[in-house]
């Protein structure tokens, strides 16, 4: 049994072989059970699905809202990273010529919360945000 809680969250992809070579080869997410429209990904322990649809409504160009200077897409999803584990995704991401709709940063710096941050699309036009605090006591502090 697993000492901590995992979330579960299933999204929308037009194209799920697009799906497997991102979350499996680009992001490293191990591949669970599939069917012929929906496949899981481990990510980082946590339970993702990519479900088949005829056009995939999860893109960037949805609202936003400002954040410290950044219009972040307020539809998006990730994961809360160790500072060295952030700056290898970084690296991983990089490599594999990912592009970056908020490049990789230092968000709040120097206030409480401070954070690394950066946001990406996958190929179906989800937006994903991956952070990292130094100190996790920041996570939600005012």
């Amino acid at each position: 049994m697993v000492s901590h809680p995992r979330f579960h969250l299933a999204f929308p992809v037009d194209d799920l072989d697009a799906a497997r070579r991102f979350y499996g080869t680009v992001l490293g997410c191990r591949e669970g059970r599939s069917a012929a429209d929906w496949v899981d990904f481990d990510l980082y322990g946590h339970q993702i699905v990519a479900h088949l649809v005829e056009a995939a409504t999860g893109t960037a160009t949805g609202p936003t809202n400002d954040v410290d200077g950044q219009q972040v897409p307020v539809r998006h999803f990730g994961v809360l990273l160790s500072v060295d584990a952030w700056h290898r995704l970084v690296e991983r991401l990089t490599d594999a010529g990912q592009e970056f709709i908020i490049e990789p940063q230092v968000r709040f710096g120097g206030e409480a919360g401070e954070q690394h941050t950066c946001f990406f699309l996958d190929p179906s036009g989800n937006a994903l945000e991956f952070k990292a605090f130094a100190d996790d006591d920041m996570i939600f502090q005012k």
